[in-house]
């Protein structure tokens, strides 16, 4: 039979956890500035956990692995997002260089006495 967690010796899973649910919530809004203050946060909080988690934290812990996942994924997409706009702006810029190049020069009339 395992022992009960001590009181409060899940609290560390349980930071990563919202952490991790707070990482998710930005980064599916599209809010990367928000999300690039919490750089380094996510290891901070591994680092204040014991060596050995209490087995009730697995589940906390999976989730939040999972959640983590699912933010690279939610950065990949808007990666991918962002690109494709990208190339949407070149060819316009393209376009309007040509159309530009076809208009011809232009006149220019000068009023001098």
């Amino acid at each position: 039979m395992s022992a009960l967690p001590r009181p409060g010796a899940l609290a560390p899973y349980e930071a990563i956890m919202a952490h991790a649910e707070q990482e998710l919530e930005l980064a599916g809004q599209g809010e990367i500035a928000r999300l690039a203050e919490l750089t380094g946060r996510w290891q901070e909080l591994v680092d204040a956990c014991p060596p050995s988690p209490p087995p009730q934290a697995a589940g906390l812990l999976e989730l939040a692995t999972l959640m983590h996942e699912r933010v690279r994924v939610e950065l990949l997409r808007l990666r991918e997002s962002l690109l494709a706009e990208l190339g949407t702006v070149r060819k316009a810029r393209a376009a309007a260089v040509g159309y530009a190049r076809q208009a011809g020069p232009v006149l220019r009339v000068e009023r001098s006495a």
